[in-house]
């Protein structure tokens, strides 16, 4: 028992180092599933780090779309979120280490803070969803008073841990783009 009777937190496993795979990434071996619960505070020890450049905030901006890099251990390319030339629904594509595509992000027409939204990750010709990204409503006060968001991250088991680890980017992208107050801060 931990102090004043509460249970401890129980922590999933350390895995066992793989070849290969980035140190801290191993973790993304066992899940097809992510829960991002974004801080107000910084956390410590860096996993994941990515870059984007500075470019222009509005989304539908065609001369300059989004684009981040995904590095894992930090300052080692693991992939490329890049935002894709579209007209109504806001298209995102997953690319490797190597700039090939990976997989597919297909956005809805319209975004809103106040509800939750889901972005669908398609294989990558487009023709079947292998999971998704959704932005989940955390109440009034919370989506009103602060900027701290919560996402859920569905994707293939089987899929490369650099991916997963690139679709962790995306979240970080599509919360930028679409659900930031503060913009370029």
């Amino acid at each position: 028992m931990a102090q004043g009777g509460k249970q401890p937190v129980q922590w999933m496993a350390a895995p066992q180092a793989i070849q290969g795979c980035p140190p801290g990434l191993e973790y993304l071996t066992q899940v097809d599933q992510l829960l991002v619960h974004q801080q107000v505070e910084l956390l410590e020890g860096k996993v994941i780090h990515i870059e984007r450049p500075l470019r222009c905030q509005a989304w539908c901006c065609f001369c300059c779309l989004q684009k981040i890099e995904v590095q894992s251990p930090p300052g080692t390319v693991v992939g490329y979120v890049k935002q894709d030339l579209s007209f109504i629904y806001p298209w995102f594509t997953i690319e490797n280490a190597d700039g090939e595509p990976v997989l597919k992000i297909k956005g809805p027409c319209w975004t809103c803070k106040w509800c939750e939204v889901e972005f669908e990750v398609l294989s990558v010709n487009g023709e079947q969803q292998v999971g998704k990204i959704s932005k989940q409503w955390s109440g009034l006060a919370k989506e009103y008073f602060t900027d701290a968001d919560n996402f859920g991250i569905q994707f293939p088991m089987d899929l490369d841990v650099k991916m997963k680890a690139v679709m962790i980017g995306a979240v970080f992208l599509i919360d930028f783009m679409f659900f930031e107050r503060s913009g370029n801060n």
